[in-house]
């Protein structure tokens, strides 16, 4: 009898890199330096970066900045404890009640990242034998935040309301939450979340909205795809938005009722026993929520490039998905493929960034193209002409 060779952890981690890296899926990090912007020192040379998510181009405003270094000299830079013990400033408060009056909702609640605040919240709110419905393209967070609940969990195919409305019918859970991107981070369409409000108030569920994508950029002061849906607080009782992509800082909220808030700060365990952010981001972002709601201009800048960016890679006859929004991803499909072409930008001191399994479904590997009103058509042009060189 053969004696079988048990595999130990280092074993098992060098066969999944190996098989991860035939498979042309290793992922790794470029070093940046300097702040973000359009043009940027990456690993040592001079590049026009297409992959940040700060949309409006504040994550270096002025501004902005100096209100970090006006809030550490005011509060040092960390904040020392949760916000249940000591570490809850009157930055922190200034800002949730600003955000909560920004997007139309009695009380808001700060959280240190998008993901604390949907493991947070989910958890907190269902319980066993209750039900979590999500789209299947959903943020990894809030798979995840739905995996770890006790609920019973149910996914339907993306943005597929019939089958979300026949799960949610057939559902006899007492309490029902339904999850939803409002903006989908690697496909860059928007849910129909007036759709999604109606069908979730028909059968008795809540909707909950994670807009990371969508504010400070959507609606007609930048609140988000909620203000462009015109969609109440009763209609999206849960809304969690980030502040580290349009915003520029860092961080996340929830926005609902009083109830809903009071509720997360006693139970949410993703608040209550992890330190506050740092009081010098909660002062930066308040900062910057001023700067979106006076310069209008920042969005309809980057609608512009989002036109004409589009306009022109169809001119080029590139599978471009079906997104009104920032994030413009070009289909590839192969994974070696898509590499080849983020490599091929490179060369030409452009960088976007190659998506490929398992962040997308194996297959719909892309290049993930995402514009910031700190662009200019210039920079659009540059990326153009050299997507025209290396087109397929």
């Amino acid at each position: 009898m053969v004696k079988q060779v048990k595999q130990t952890f280092e074993d098992r981690i060098r066969v999944e890199l190996k098989q991860r890296a035939e498979q042309q899926l290793i992922r790794f990090r470029r070093v940046a330096t300097g702040p973000q912007a359009p043009m940027q020192q990456v690993d040592g040379k001079q590049v026009l970066s297409f992959c940040s998510n700060d949309y409006l181009g504040l994550a270096n405003h002025p501004l902005v900045c100096q209100a970090v270094v006006k809030s550490v000299a005011d509060y040092g830079v960390g904040s020392g404890a949760a916000h249940l013990v000591n570490g809850h400033s009157h930055a922190h408060h200034e800002l949730e009640e600003q955000l909560a009056e920004f997007v139309g909702r009695e009380r808001a609640l700060l959280f240190s990242t998008g993901y604390m605040a949907n493991i947070g919240v989910v958890t907190a709110l269902l319980k066993r034998n209750d039900e979590i419905f999500e789209d299947k393209l959903n943020h990894a967070s809030l798979i995840d935040a739905g995996r770890y609940s006790a609920a019973n969990f149910s996914r339907y195919q993306h943005a597929d309301l019939e089958q979300l409305a026949q799960q949610l019918e057939k559902s006899a859970a007492h309490n029902k939450l339904v999850l939803s991107d409002a903006i989908f981070s690697m496909d860059g369409d928007i849910a129909e979340l007036d759709r999604l409000a109606a069908l979730s108030q028909k059968n008795d569920a809540w909707l909950m909205v994670d807009d990371a994508h969508g504010f400070g950029v959507l609606g007609q002061t930048g609140a988000g795809t909620i203000e462009k849906f015109g969609l109440n607080q009763q209609q999206v009782p849960v809304f969690m938005a980030t502040l580290g992509k349009a915003i520029g800082v860092s961080g996340a909220f929830v926005a609902g009722s009083n109830d809903l808030i009071e509720y997360l700060i006693q139970y949410a365990r993703t608040y209550v026993y992890t330190t506050a952010m740092p009081p010098a981001f909660a002062a930066a972002a308040s900062v910057s929520l001023r700067v979106i709601q006076q310069e209008a201009w920042r969005r309809e800048h980057l609608q512009d490039l989002i036109n004409y960016f589009r306009q022109g890679a169809a001119d080029l006859a590139l599978d471009l998905m079906p997104s009104a929004t920032a994030i413009q991803p070009i289909l590839v499909g192969d994974a070696e493929r898509a590499l080849a072409l983020s490599n091929a930008l490179w060369e030409k001191n452009i960088l976007v960034t190659a998506i490929r399994s398992p962040t997308v479904p194996k297959g719909t590997a892309r290049l993930r193209v995402t514009l910031s009103a700190a662009h200019s058509i210039e920079h659009v042009n540059q990326l153009l002409e050299v997507l025209a060189m290396h087109k397929a």
